[in-house]
């Protein structure tokens, strides 16, 4: 009976030690690579959209890349969810905020480092030789404005948060099947929030409400489209746990996370 306990004990650590640190290291490469915009149109190989919206504002999809690893965010945070109830979201959530503003602060510092003369010397050319300040194309690619960092950590706490409570109450509905409304359906409620959030702190009023509107919608039809995209990968990331813990264990960490 005690080796059993301890068993399930420690399968019970390890998956939230995996989980988490899938939430945590996806979310803090989504904050880092986030600095570049890309056009996902360029990307596919089709020509910018140009679509009229707001006050006469053409738009493109044009995304910031960490929208490339945001869903795989959710979808752990869902799991999370399922397996050790909103407190274990919120426990990692709050983990996750913390070690982005610390990534952000040793960010900030090495930046403030005085550069070197000979790694200016050694890294003053690219491959066709053509000159470049190094330093300047490190502060560049790793700065971020204040307000997009806060803007980020607001909009990311409160559609962790957001998620785990719409997922909790679905769960309560639902039962055990049906773990693809749950998890789509507090996905995209979520994001719906974080998509405006998020820009709004970071660029209003830089931008116009019109261009925050906009982008904000293109931010979000990508990221609803994704949610759906995933399902097939959550079911396939919930075969591997219930394999990983088994029957008797994965009801019983479900009936502790305060489901049923």
């Amino acid at each position: 009976m005690l080796e059993k306990e301890i068993a399930y004990q420690t399968k019970k650590k390890n998956l939230y030690f995996i989980l988490g640190s899938i939430v945590v290291t996806n979310a803090l490469m989504a904050e880092i690579i986030g600095t570049k915009i890309f056009s996902l149109e360029k990307t596919l190989g089709f020509p910018p959209s140009q679509i009229k919206l707001f006050a006469n504002f053409l738009l493109d999809f044009n995304l910031t890349a960490g929208v490339v690893l945001w869903p795989v965010v959710f979808v752990c945070s869902d799991i999370i969810n399922e397996y050790f109830g909103i407190k274990g979201v919120r426990k990692v959530s709050l983990i996750t905020a913390v070690l982005i503003l610390y990534a952000f602060t040793t960010i900030s510092f090495a930046i403030y480092l005085a550069p070197s003369d000979s790694w200016l010397q050694y890294n003053s050319v690219d491959s066709n030789n053509n000159k470049f300040d190094i330093n300047f194309a490190f502060e560049k690619i790793f700065s971020q404005s204040n307000r997009i960092i806060v803007g980020s950590l607001v909009a990311f706490i409160i559609a962790q948060i957001l998620d785990a409570y719409v997922f909790y109450r679905l769960r309560k509905i639902t039962g055990s099947k049906n773990i693809w409304l749950r998890a789509t359906t507090s996905t995209l409620i979520s994001q719906l929030i974080d998509s405006f959030v998020v820009l709004i702190i970071a660029f209003y009023p830089q931008w116009t409400f019109a261009e925050v509107i906009s982008i904000g919608i293109i931010n979000y039809i990508y990221k609803f489209v994704i949610a759906i995209v995933m399902i097939p990968l959550l079911y396939a990331f919930h075969s591997i746990i219930e394999k990983y813990l088994g029957k008797e264990f994965s009801e019983r960490m479900i009936q502790e996370a305060g489901h049923v």
